[in-house]
């Protein structure tokens, strides 16, 4: 291929995707490009090791966060970050994207020592997994502490019809594959331009990895 010719697209299908979350794959989501405009890493957050932590760091570059269901932060009594902090700071927040941000708490296993670690977050994540799939057996607080190393979001309570985030487009994606309501998002960002990594440029990453990229816009049609 001539460097005058565009890169071809990449882009999966809705089942391909499903197929891929349902193995603990990560897979790649661009929201929109009127609202973020971003591409996120995607994992079920029980399929995330040190490795995924590693890659999620170097290859995304964004925050690490884990977004969980809004009946599992109901049940947990974890707020949203806005409503948690006593601070004017937290008072009429500019979210340019959103009418809200879901940040809720930030938090650490009690296992871990600084919690930063690829091998402390990995063991955050993946108990917070664990917490999703059993939350009757498994206490909140005696798990973890706050606050921590790992951004905990909160998703809307009728997903993507009440918003079409990657929050809610992850948890989507977990809930058609069965897998807990618990899953990891990281934004791509551009080491040359110190933006967000385009669509394109995002797509080739997908591509070149053998990974499923897929548009909010077609999760949002067939889940919403």
């Amino acid at each position: 291929m001539s460097k005058s010719e565009p890169e071809p697209r990449h882009e999966s299908s809705v089942e391909q995707t499903i197929s891929a979350f349902s193995r603990g794959e990560p897979v790649l989501i661009h929201d929109a490009a009127d609202r973020e405009g971003e591409t996120d890493l995607v994992y079920p957050a029980t399929a995330v090791t040190p490795e995924a932590v590693a890659r999620l760091r170097n290859d995304a570059g964004g925050l690490v966060c884990v977004a969980l269901s809004n009946e599992l932060c109901e049940r947990f009594e974890l707020p949203f970050a806005s409503e948690a902090i006593d601070h004017p700071l937290s008072r009429d927040p500019d979210v340019g994207y959103d009418d809200r941000s879901s940040f809720s708490l930030t938090v650490n296993h009690r296992d871990t020592y600084t919690g930063i670690t690829d091998a402390d977050r990995s063991l955050t994540i993946e108990r917070l997994g664990a917490v999703s799939a059993n939350p009757d057996e498994i206490d909140f607080l005696e798990e973890f502490h706050a606050p921590g190393h790992v951004h905990l979001l909160r998703g809307a309570p009728e997903l993507l019809a009440d918003r079409e985030g990657h929050t809610e487009l992850g948890l989507a994606l977990a809930e058609q594959t069965a897998q807990p309501q618990a899953v990891v998002v990281c934004e791509m960002l551009d080491d040359e331009t110190g933006t967000a990594l385009t669509p394109a440029r995002a797509q080739a990453y997908a591509r070149n990895n053998g990974l499923a990229y897929i548009e909010g816009r077609s999760l949002v049609d067939r889940f919403a």
